[in-house]
């Protein structure tokens, strides 16, 4: 059943990330053959919806050091989104606030078309790993308030250190930065859900990051190179219900 929109959805940026496996030159040393014939290519097919083409200061590395390293965008236009990314090895499609599922499936589905359509050698592209990330935020002023209770009583999620640390030792108890992060085996699809709390900012204002993001590797990405829409589906349902399952309260209502 498809989730209700949200107006005001806390969403920083959406991330699909596809990996391929690089060729082995030499000792520690991997590089992709065909990739500075493939960006010429992949920019011919994508150019008439991404017209503006940024070059990364990435993009001068040598070879053997720009292994899964972006080097270049195709936008709408200048610092305009959505946007795809590419450099040897690894292709991405982002997006920020004017994200909306069923148009991001459809860019990502047609980047990675593209991607096979332009690689000189289709056959030889071992997907090595898939990657669906979401990046959230909300404002949370740590000074007047308890972030762990607000992670208690508005995202269901229990983190505590014990009290006694601080009594008596000079120590704050609000903490100057944190990075938790959980990590879980999934069947649908086969691979890892990642849970992590960070403390960031959103705009100007002091706040607390939240991403979810579903990663499949080794065998189970190569074995979804024909059916990527059915892994980005699977992926996009499970991030969709923590997402949902997370913020379900006050924290929904203030989204919608």
């Amino acid at each position: 059943m498809p989730r209700k929109r949200l107006e005001n959805k806390p969403l920083i940026e959406a991330i699909f990330e596809l990996r391929w496996e690089l060729k082995e030159i030499s000792q520690g040393i991997k590089v992709d053959p065909h990739y500075k014939i493939l960006v010429g290519s992949l920019y011919s097919k994508l150019k008439e919806e991404y017209p503006y083409h940024e070059s990364l200061p990435a993009s001068s590395l040598p070879d053997d050091m720009a292994g899964y390293v972006i080097q270049h965008r195709f936008r709408k236009g200048e610092n305009e989104w959505p946007l795809i990314q590419i450099g040897p090895g690894i292709l991405t499609v982002n997006d920020t606030a004017g994200y909306i599922w069923e148009d991001f499936e459809k860019k990502v589905l047609v980047a990675v078309a593209s991607l096979f359509e332009s690689y000189p050698q289709p056959e030889n592209i071992k997907i090595n790993s898939l990657l669906l990330r979401y990046i959230d935020a909300v404002e949370f002023n740590y000074q007047s308030d308890n972030i762990f209770k607000f992670l208690s009583n508005h995202m269901k999620t229990s983190i505590e250190l014990y009290p006694d640390l601080f009594n008596g030792t000079g120590v704050e108890s609000v903490p100057s930065s944190f990075d938790w992060r959980f990590s879980f085996p999934c069947q649908k699809p086969d691979g890892i859900i990642h849970l992590r709390f960070i403390r960031g900012k959103k705009a100007n204002a002091d706040g607390l990051i939240w991403e979810t993001m579903v990663q499949s590797t080794g065998e189970s990405a190569f074995q979804m190179t024909d059916n990527i829409r059915k892994w980005l589906n699977d992926a996009h349902d499970l991030t969709d219900d923590w997402f949902f399952k997370l913020i379900k309260g006050e924290l929904e209502r203030r989204f919608e």
